[in-house]
């Protein structure tokens, strides 16, 4: 039984610019030592929602806890206890990476070493460069280090490996893994659903200032949304698909009605998946209440195949 207080408790949250509401009444929780994957398109929310919580931002109305404190009204031993990321920042280009880092951690009362901090980012070659003369993907660990530095309660991480190459971002997933062994709370935003997929215990699905959906990674959209799908070409080469509980029934079926047909391939839906039906369901939906014509986009199956149908 849970028993321990929420790191983060959001209530009705609201936020209005003039006659803009850019967040319509979202809740969620966010426990200690979990990694919260918050999702959504560009516009949704969720800067916005993350700016409160971090105490950048007034909120219109609404309950918010970070910390046990609300970030409105929290001070500076509040803040010393988060550590942030954002999209962009402002580094001096002037100094080395190891003197940016050195002159963060003075800032902190339990800083971690900053040699320990550079390494941790696959900087360490670069610790007496000067971060003007880093490449962008380097500068993003940088701010990824600086964010780190301070040895942070709940980290937030905002498009953290944006411009990070492959090999960099899993590098950066294992010491995200190694933050949440060590107990660290994380918020992370991210245009990759495969990273929040491979990082997150929960996530949450933002649109147009509503949260649309919450739950563990494999929740989320539901049962129904990762049903399989089995894909093949009729031997006039038209396309045909079906969502089945049981492709490997369904491949069986075809491949004796006729041997294995052309472009046969079996889906199962991943985590852009799922998100990609739930806004794009969610924006359907909205266009249907506001009489919007949603043009002939079709969802379900292709062919208007079920799964009996294939089989019979």
């Amino acid at each position: 039984m849970e028993t321990s207080s929420p790191v983060v408790r959001v209530r009705d949250l609201h936020k209005s610019y003039g006659g803009l509401e850019a967040l319509r009444g979202i809740s969620f929780d966010i426990r200690a030592g979990e990694t919260f994957a918050l999702l959504g398109p560009n516009g949704a929310g969720k800067s916005t929602a993350i700016e409160i919580l971090e105490g950048y931002r007034d909120r219109t109305s609404g309950d918010v806890s970070v910390l046990g404190a609300d970030p409105q009204r929290a001070g500076r031993a509040w803040k010393a206890r988060l550590g942030i990321v954002l999209q962009s920042t402002g580094e001096s280009g002037n100094v080395t990476v190891a003197e940016q880092l050195s002159h963060f951690a003075g800032l902190y009362p339990n800083p971690r070493r900053v040699s320990e901090v550079i390494d941790a980012v696959g900087l360490a070659s670069k610790a007496k460069t000067r971060i003007s003369k880093l490449s962008g993907g380097q500068r993003r660990r940088v701010d990824v280090a600086l964010g780190i530095i301070g040895r942070p309660e709940l980290l937030f991480l905002d498009e953290p490996t944006t411009g990070f190459d492959p090999e960099a971002r899993h590098q950066f997933w294992d010491l995200v893994r190694r933050l949440k062994a060590e107990g660290t709370t994380i918020l992370l935003t991210t245009h990759y659903l495969d990273e929040a997929a491979q990082l997150g215990d929960r996530a949450g699905v933002i649109n147009d200032g509503r949260l649309i959906d919450i739950g563990t990674i494999d929740e989320i959209g539901g049962s129904q949304a990762r049903v399989p799908l089995v894909r093949w070409r009729d031997a006039d080469g038209a396309p045909r698909e079906v969502r089945t509980q049981e492709p490997g029934r369904v491949v069986a079926g075809l491949i004796a009605a006729g041997g294995e047909p052309a472009g046969l391939e079996v889906i199962r839906p991943s985590l852009e998946d799922v998100y990609l039906g739930l806004v794009r369901g969610e924006r359907r939906g909205h266009n249907n209440e506001t009489g919007a014509d949603n043009g002939d986009e079709t969802t379900g199956t292709a062919g208007g195949d079920s799964e009996e149908e294939v089989l019979a």
